[in-house]
């Protein structure tokens, strides 16, 4: 997340931040009055995004909460961000073009957004009424990381070979089907060993 070179001074109101995103073609955060111009996503970041929103979209499809892909922003205090993937189950007066009630929400780790995912939205997130959980993955690495809101927040762990819960919405994944078709050391490692093990199997 970079600031807006052409105005590194210039402190915008929440109102004219929100009009004046409507019309940009750039999306950008906005963080104490200042706004921050997002950068472009890896095939990684949207493999895992896309995997993750999409076993959300199907195991919602019947339901009353409804997910949303990183166009959408969340206003976290007087802060606005675009979470690569959220759930809104129920909202009173709903904005059209931002939430305030998330029960879930997921962010996907780059060397770029790190710091960012981990201090500033990590603390911005945690003081939304409604949110439950927040999930931060990695990309570059095997690494899923869940905060719940009924456990105080503390971090919970998942690699390959473990199932995870989302106890928001009520949704089982396997840390495999997160990143699936992604290509880092850790998949490719965890793939051969199954080779293996098969093969060794098949051998006896």
């Amino acid at each position: 997340m970079a600031i807006n070179p052409k105005y590194p001074n210039y402190y915008l109101s929440p109102e004219e931040y929100l009009q004046g995103e409507i019309l940009s073609e750039t999306k950008h955060e906005y963080v104490d009055g200042q706004i921050y111009a997002m950068v472009g996503a890896s095939r990684n970041h949207e493999r895992i995004a896309g995997n993750v929103f999409g076993e959300i979209r199907n195991w919602l499809k019947n339901s009353p909460c409804e997910p949303f892909a990183s166009d959408m922003k969340v206003k976290a205090g007087s802060s606005f961000f675009y979470p690569d993937v959220m759930v809104v189950c129920e909202e009173q007066n709903p904005d059209e073009y931002y939430t305030k009630s998330p029960v879930i929400i997921v962010e996907v780790l780059s060397k770029s957004t790190r710091k960012t995912d981990e201090t500033t939205k990590r603390i911005a997130y945690f003081n939304i009424p409604t949110l439950q959980e927040y999930v931060l993955i990695e990309q570059d690495i095997v690494d899923v990381e869940i905060c719940r809101r009924n456990k105080g927040w503390m971090s919970e762990h998942y690699f390959m070979g473990d199932e995870l819960f989302f106890e928001s919405i009520g949704l089982k994944l396997t840390v495999e089907e997160i990143y699936a078709r992604v290509d880092n050391e850790d998949v490719r490692t965890f793939f051969e060993e199954k080779r293996l093990v098969s093969d060794n199997a098949l051998d006896l």
